[in-house]
C-alpha cells in the first residue's frame, strides 16, 4: 500500500513538471519521460533534483502517518478490571470480593438455674403432668414454677423431692400424689416445661399457690392474693 502511495505521488509530479514545461515559456520542454522506481518522498525529490522540497513533503506524509486513526487490539477491548494505586505508586489490581456465607450457630440450651437429679426432674415432670393434665404448656410451666418457688420459700420444705411429697393435715399436699396419679408417665410437653421453669426465667411474682376455682373445697385458699390466671388455674401469693 505505501509503494502504491508514492508511484502515485511520483506520476502526479511528472505530470506537474510536464505541466509547468508547457506553460513556462523559460523552461524546456520535456519530451522524454523516464519512470522511475521509488519507495519515498525523498527520493523522487534526488531523481528530480528537488531535494527541499521532497524532503518537507516527506515530513508532512510521516506526520500524516503518525496522526493516522488508532485501531485498537484485542486486547484494549477487553473490560478493564478497577485498578487502585497503591502507596509507594504502584498500581494493583482489585480483585473481586466473595463473601463467605454466614454461619449461625443453634441456640444454646439456657443453663438451669436450679439442678437436680434425672430421678428427681422425673418425679417433678409426673406432678406436672398430673396437676395441668388438659391445660396449655403456659399453664404447665407455671405450675412447675410454683413448686420450685415453694423450695425457695421458707415456709416449705428444701427440695422438690420433699415438696410433692409434703403432708399437710391428714393429706399430701398435691392431690395426684393422694389419689395416685402421680405414677402415670409424664408428657413430652410436661418434661420440657420443667426443664424452662428450672430456668427461672419467670418467677409468677413468687406465687407459691394455684387452684381451680370451679371444683376448690378449701375456702382458706381462696382467700389469698391473686397474682394470674392461666387456663383454669389461678395462681396466688
Amino acid at each position: 500500500m505505501k509503494n502504491t502511495y508514492f508511484k502515485k505521488v511520483a506520476v502526479a509530479c511528472v505530470a506537474t513538471f510536464a505541466f509547468i514545461g508547457i506553460h513556462n515559456p523559460t523552461v524546456e520542454a520535456i519530451t522524454e519521460y523516464q519512470v522511475v522506481n521509488v519507495d519515498s518522498l525523498a527520493e523522487i525529490g534526488q531523481a528530480y533534483a528537488y531535494g527541499p522540497i521532497m524532503y518537507e513533503m516527506n515530513q508532512e506524509y510521516n506526520e500524516f502517518n503518525d496522526e493516522k486513526e488508532f485501531i485498537p487490539n484485542k486486547q484494549d477491548l477487553v473490560e478493564k478490571r478497577p485498578q487502585e494505586e497503591t502507596e509507594v505508586g504502584v498500581t494493583a489490581v482489585i480483585e473481586p470480593q466473595t463473601s463467605e456465607p454466614e454461619v449461625v450457630n443453634p441456640p444454646e440450651a439456657e443453663t438451669p438455674a436450679v439442678s437436680i437429679s434425672n430421678e428427681e426432674k422425673d418425679l417433678f415432670a409426673r406432678l406436672v403432668e398430673a396437676e395441668a393434665k388438659g391445660e396449655s404448656y403456659e399453664g404447665k410451666v407455671a405450675v412447675a414454677t410454683v413448686v420450685l418457688n415453694r423450695v425457695e420459700s421458707p415456709e416449705f420444705p428444701n427440695t422438690v423431692t420433699e415438696v410433692i411429697n409434703e403432708v399437710v393435715g391428714e393429706a399430701y399436699a398435691f392431690s395426684p400424689v393422694q389419689n395416685g396419679e402421680i405414677n402415670n408417665a409424664a408428657s413430652d410437653e410436661a418434661i420440657r416445661a420443667v426443664e424452662e421453669a428450672l430456668t427461672r426465667q419467670d418467677r409468677l411474682n413468687d406465687c407459691i399457690y394455684f387452684y381451680n376455682p370451679e371444683i376448690a373445697t378449701d375456702t382458706w385458699i381462696t382467700t389469698r392474693e391473686v397474682v394470674k390466671t392461666v387456663g383454669n388455674h389461678v395462681f396466688a401469693k
